[in-house]
């Protein structure tokens, strides 16, 4: 009887033993998982929003370990985000200059950026157009414009630029309300806020509210080129140069062109 007990004592002994091993494996295993999965930051202009959204969700799906989170807004303030130390892993400007500032600082190296994109400058306006603004000559009798700022937003730095080109600069400054982005600018336009606004064809390409009165002739302006780039400080180089990437390939490439933009070739 007492090598019965026994016998029974060790069985649940050892059977405890292999629980409390599993357990501890499966722990461990959690853990792994939770460990592999990456948050990667992608700061970018405002006007590549619905673009990335789409390719966020296509990308998210092939590499389960990977979440991407998105910071959009005028290419100027993610610059000076990024150099005051924002913790990030990828810029997509939609400007040369802001890029090129990073560069310059050492936080983006040269080699890990790429142009990858252009785009158009056009002049909104709401569906109903009672001001009759037909193109951007017709700014000079509207009562108000809705503009990026120029300082951080490059649409509003190659709006100025037209502007002054085109030689009505200085009257229609006065008319002007200045946004913190493209998207705003828009949101001024569709709600009838102001008779028209300068966004990128991108812009008004996804507005059911507004409509293209004009598009800008692109000797009137500094051309509209998007660099994209790694940070250099990125605590996820790996995944960071992975999505970059992808960014690049046919298949993306094939969603920022249904979305209205163009190859820099």
């Amino acid at each position: 009887m007492k090598k019965f007990y026994y016998l029974l004592f060790s069985i649940v002994l050892v059977l405890g033993i292999l629980v409390g091993c599993g357990s501890q494996e499966q722990q461990k295993s959690q853990g792994t998982t939770k460990q592999s999965q990456v948050e990667l930051t992608v700061s970018a202009a405002a006007s590549l929003q619905d673009a990335l959204n789409s390719l966020k969700t296509t990308y998210e799906k092939e590499h389960s370990n990977v979440k991407i989170t998105y910071n959009f807004g005028g290419s100027g303030a993610l610059q000076q985000q990024i150099s005051q130390g924002a913790p990030v892993d990828l810029f997509f400007s939609a400007a040369e200059d802001k890029f090129g500032q990073l560069v310059k600082e050492g936080l983006i190296e040269k080699s890990q950026g790429v142009n990858l994109l252009s785009n158009d400058l056009v002049l909104v306006v709401p569906k109903k157009n009672e001001a009759g603004i037909h193109s951007f000559q017709d700014l000079t009798k509207a009562n108000k414009v809705a503009l990026g700022t120029p300082e951080s937003v490059p649409a509003g730095q190659y709006g100025t630029e037209t502007l002054e080109n085109m030689k009505v600069w200085k009257t229609v400054k006065p008319k002007v309300v200045y946004a913190k982005d493209v998207r705003q600018v828009l949101t001024y336009v569709e709600t009838g806020n102001v008779d028209a606004g300068i966004v990128y064809r991108t812009d008004a390409m996804v507005s059911k509210k507004a409509t293209i009165a004009a598009v800008a002739d692109e000797h009137t302006h500094t051309p509209i080129i998007y660099p994209l780039g790694i940070i250099k400080d990125s605590k996820h180089a790996k995944e960071a140069k992975a999505f970059y990437d992808y960014l690049q390939s046919k298949q993306a490439m094939d969603v920022f062109k249904s979305y209205g933009f163009k190859g820099t070739n």
